[in-house]
C-alpha cells in the first residue's frame, strides 16, 4: 500500500481490464436476481438507542434520499476501508461507481448469484451459502478530498467543506493509515455477511480501486442495558442528538446543496442528501488504563462506569447539570463529557452524530495488547462540529491513555433514489 495514485502503466492496464470485466459481470448478476430481490422496509431509529439487537431485526431500504448505515442503529459487525481509485479516467470512475452501486443493491437485498457455467469460476464466494441472505447489510460510500484533484476533472464539484484531515494536538498520525479517495463502510448483524460483501465488491472492482487501509470493528451488546461499551468499560455514544427529529437532522446532519441561481459559496447542488463523515482510528492503552483507580477513571469521563450516568445523576440519559456545579466539584471541569459538550448555546450547534466501534488487532511488536476504537461521526459541517469538539478536547486527561493514529475526512454521497440511479450520479453527471 502506497500513498501514490499512479501505478506502473503495465500493472495499471491489467488491473483496469480486470475491473472492466468485473463490471460487466456485476451488471449481469444483478439482472439475474432483480425480480426475486426481497422487499425492504426503511426505518430510521433514534440515535439515542443504538442497540445491536435492534439492528439485527431491521433492514434498511437501499433506495432513498440518504445512504443506509448512517442513522440506523449500530450493527454488531462493521468493516471500514479507505480506498485509492486506480481508474484511469472519468469514464472508468463512472463505471466503478456504477459497479459498486449494483453490487451493493444486490448484496443488501439478497438473492441467488448468477450461474456462469461449469468452466467459469463461480460468481460468488459461497461463504453465505447458495443464496445471499441480505441479512441487514448496509453499504455506505464516501469520497475524500483527494478524489477532486486533476485526475477526473471534478475540482469545481468538490463539497465546499471537504478537506484533508489535519493532525490535531495529541494525535500520532501514521500516513499509511490516513485519508483516501473513497471510504467504504460495510455493517451487518454477522461478521461473515460483512466479509462476504467485502470480497464481492473487491472482486467486481479489481482494477478500479485498491485498499489503502482497513480496520474491522465490532459493537458489543448492551451490558446490562442501554448504550454499548468501549474497551475502557464506559458506554460510548450516550449523548447523541435525536436525529429522528427532522428539524434536528436537517440542522446537524444532512447537507443541502445550493439550488440553481443561488448565491456562490454554498454547497454544490449535487451534495443534497449527503453528509460529512469523520473516521478516526484510536488505539487505547488498555494495559495502563486497567491500573487506574475507578474513581479516577470516572472523573476523567465525568460518568459512572457501571450505569453510564453523569456523576451528578443516577441514570444513563440524565442531563448533567453543569450550571449547578460551576467549579467542577462533582463533574471535573476537564472531564470528557464536560469538555466535549459544555452544553452552552455555542456547543449545542457543534453536536455530532457519533458512532463508536471497538477493534482488536491482537498484539503489537512489543507484545502489548493492540485494541481501541474506530470513532465515526456524521455532520453537516466538519469545522463547526467535529473539529470544534476536537479542539476543546486538546489536553484532556484521557489523552494519556489513547493514541489517535489514522482516519480521514470524507463526504458520504447522497442516496440512490431508485433502480435507475447510482452512487455519485449527481457528482459525475
Amino acid at each position: 500500500m502506497t500513498d501514490t495514485h499512479g501505478p506502473a502503466a503495465g500493472a495499471g492496464d491489467l488491473r483496469r481490464r480486470g475491473f472492466l470485466r468485473g463490471a460487466a459481470l456485476g451488471v449481469g448478476a444483478v439482472g439475474a436476481v432483480a425480480g426475486g430481490a426481497a422487499a425492504l422496509t426503511g426505518a430510521t431509529a433514534s440515535a439515542a438507542s443504538p442497540t445491536p439487537t435492534a439492528a439485527a431485526r431491521t433492514k434498511a431500504d437501499f433506495h432513498g434520499p440518504h445512504q443506509a448505515g448512517i442513522t440506523q442503529p449500530v450493527q454488531p459487525s462493521s468493516l471500514f476501508l479507505s480506498l485509492d481509485v486506480t481508474a484511469a479516467d472519468r469514464r472508468e470512475l463512472t463505471e466503478l461507481l456504477h459497479t459498486v452501486t449494483d453490487r451493493a443493491r444486490f448484496l443488501t437485498g439478497g438473492g441467488t448469484p448468477a450461474a456462469l457455467g461449469i468452466t467459469d469460476s463461480p460468481s460468488d464466494s459461497g461463504t453465505l451459502g447458495p443464496k445471499v441472505p441480505g441479512d441487514g447489510l448496509t453499504v455506505t460510500v464516501g469520497v475524500g478530498a483527494s478524489l477532486f484533484d486533476e485526475r477526473f476533472g471534478l475540482k469545481d464539484r468538490k463539497p465546499s467543506r471537504l478537506s484533508t484531515m489535519p493532525a490535531f494536538e495529541d494525535d500520532d498520525l501514521q500516513p499509511d493509515w490516513c485519508h483516501g479517495d473513497l471510504s467504504l463502510q460495510l455493517s451487518a448483524p454477522h461478521p461473515d455477511t460483512a466479509l462476504h460483501a467485502l470480497r464481492d465488491i473487491a472482486r467486481h472492482t479489481r482494477g478500479g480501486m485498491q485498499v489503502r487501509w482497513r480496520l474491522d470493528g465490532f459493537t458489543s451488546p448492551p451490558r446490562p442495558s442501554g448504550t454499548p461499551r468501549n474497551h475502557m468499560g464506559f458506554k460510548d455514544g450516550t449523548s447523541n442528538p435525536d436525529i429522528s427529529d427532522p428539524a434536528t437532522a436537517n440542522e446537524l446532519l444532512w447537507v443541502r446543496g445550493a439550488a440553481a441561481g443561488a448565491p456562490a459559496g454554498g454547497e454544490p447542488a449535487w451534495t443534497t442528501g449527503g453528509t460529512y463523515q469523520v473516521v478516526r482510528t484510536i488505539r487505547m492503552l488498555v494495559e495502563f488504563w486497567d491500573r487506574v483507580s475507578i474513581t479516577e477513571q470516572e472523573r476523567m469521563f465525568g460518568r459512572s462506569r457501571d450505569t453510564g450516568a453523569p456523576l451528578d445523576g443516577t441514570r444513563e440519559f440524565d442531563t448533567p447539570r453543569f450550571a449547578q456545579d460551576p467549579t467542577g466539584d462533582v463533574i471535573p471541569l476537564d472531564s470528557h463529557i464536560r469538555v466535549a459538550n459544555p452544553r452552552t448555546a455555542q456547543s449545542d450547534n457543534s453536536r455530532i452524530l457519533r458512532r463508536g466501534y471497538n477493534y482488536d488487532r491482537g498484539m503489537d511488536s512489543n507484545g502489548n495488547l493492540d485494541m481501541g476504537l474506530i470513532f465515526v461521526c456524521y455532520q453537516r459541517d466538519i469545522e463547526r462540529q467535529f473539529a470544534a469538539v476536537q479542539k476543546r478536547l486538546a489536553g484532556e486527561p484521557l489523552v494519556d491513555y489513547v493514541t489517535p493514529f489514522g482516519g480521514g475526512y470524507f463526504f458520504v454521497l447522497p442516496g440512490v433514489r431508485d433502480r435507475s440511479d447510482w452512487l455519485g450520479s449527481g457528482l459525475l453527471a
